[in-house]
């Protein structure tokens, strides 16, 4: 279960939060102010900080989302500058903040975190390793989608992935670094709808200092941190128009400006990116560029809904069970043949990611079987 420490002067932005992110399966803990922070992240192994940009917390290796009722560039330039993997306005979207809280969770620790002194009582207690999660099934599905992998992985073609939320479009992306000849140079994500559009041009490109308020001291962007490697542009679908067609210029040329220079700078770059909108429903609409979705779209792959390979959910759940009962501590859980019947049998319109919530709110709240009753009472 994810640990969530959440830091807020207001006590009923405190609770809602508390409220539903319970709901959601993860534990959490509150603090109004830096000093009960402090006393709380000393003590336990917090995997995510919540906090709102008021309190002002240092860098302790957790990764932090920044909560703010000031929607202003500034406040976000200076959420990022202070190491916040995202930066998310108030009143909070839920959604929207439950997929930054997975995306944080999920996503690999940096090697200079991993290797740093800091007590592993503030490190994330799910800290991945730099290599790809086993993509499980064995369906025919996901059969095609491993087959694709490895034809496409060798080349340096740019590849759309493409697919509902949870399904497992970076994870694909992932294998696709992995398994080419970039496997040793980094591979870098960036999420396009989770960066304002004001910010999205220094997020990609960087800026140089005094380039912008907040901008002390010159930093690089996506492009340049990728350079030799891969880097995936996750949710591509969400971008503005204005940034795309810089994106295109950067895809045509490879090299890149920062923000506040006229200094052209080469980069190596292959391009994976990864939406859940249907791409030529927006060109349509004239919400995306077709020039640019040609470019991105060399190859397509298509990351199937859960649904769709239902036949995958047992070796799925006997995965999550095994891996969130070694995490935890706990011992091994049994489910009954009717409990996974029902589970195959729910609509999943989360994918494997509601999936994996629902398989450990089961493991927290059934006892040593997981049975149909359980599934009836907690699943949904």
């Amino acid at each position: 279960m994810a640990k969530v420490l959440i830091v807020d002067r207001s006590k009923s932005v405190r609770n809602i939060l508390r409220e539903r992110l319970e709901y959601e399966g993860f534990s959490t803990e509150a603090a109004a102010d830096e000093t009960s922070a402090a006393e709380l992240y000393d003590k336990i192994p917090f995997d995510l900080i919540l906090s709102d940009t008021g309190c002002r917390l240092p860098d302790i290796g957790i990764p932090l989302i920044a909560l703010s009722a000031d929607a202003s560039v500034d406040s976000a330039v200076e959420a990022v500058r202070r190491g916040a993997r995202d930066f998310l306005t108030k009143p909070i979207d839920m959604n929207r903040l439950l997929q930054s809280i997975h995306r944080a969770i999920d996503a690999p620790e940096p090697a200079a975190a991993m290797n740093s002194a800091a007590p592993a009582t503030r490190r994330s207690r799910r800290a991945h390793t730099t290599g790809a999660d086993e993509i499980i099934g064995t369906s025919p599905e996901i059969g095609h989608v491993r087959q694709l992998i490895e034809k496409i992985a060798p080349c340096d073609a740019r590849v759309l992935v493409t697919g509902e939320n949870g399904t497992g479009k970076e994870l694909v992306a992932r294998w696709l670094h992995a398994k080419s000849r970039r496997a040793g140079a980094p591979f870098v994500e960036v999420n396009c709808a989770a960066i304002p559009s004001e910010l999205i041009e220094s997020e990609l490109f960087g800026h140089e200092r005094g380039a912008f308020t907040s901008a002390i001291k010159q930093r690089k962007g996506k492009f340049e941190q990728a350079d030799g490697g891969t880097l995936f542009m996750d949710e591509i679908g969400d971008m503005s128009l204005a940034a795309q067609a810089k994106v295109l210029r950067a895809l045509q040329e490879n090299r890149i400006s920062r923000v506040g220079s006229d200094k052209d700078i080469d980069v190596d770059v292959r391009v994976i990116a990864a939406t859940n909108k249907d791409l030529r429903e927006e060109i349509r609409k004239g919400n995306f560029r077709e020039d640019l979705y040609h470019r991105l779209a060399v190859i397509v792959v298509r990351v199937p809904a859960l649904r769709d390979h239902a036949s995958d959910i047992p070796a799925l759940v006997g995965h999550f069970i095994h891996t969130i009962c070694a995490e935890d501590d706990l011992g091994p859980k049994e489910v009954t043949p009717g409990a996974m019947k029902l589970l195959q049998a729910m609509p999943w319109t989360g994918n494997i990611r509601e999936l994996h919530n629902v398989v450990e709110r089961l493991i927290i709240l059934s006892g040593a079987r997981i049975t149909e009753d359980d599934v009836k009472l907690y699943a949904n």
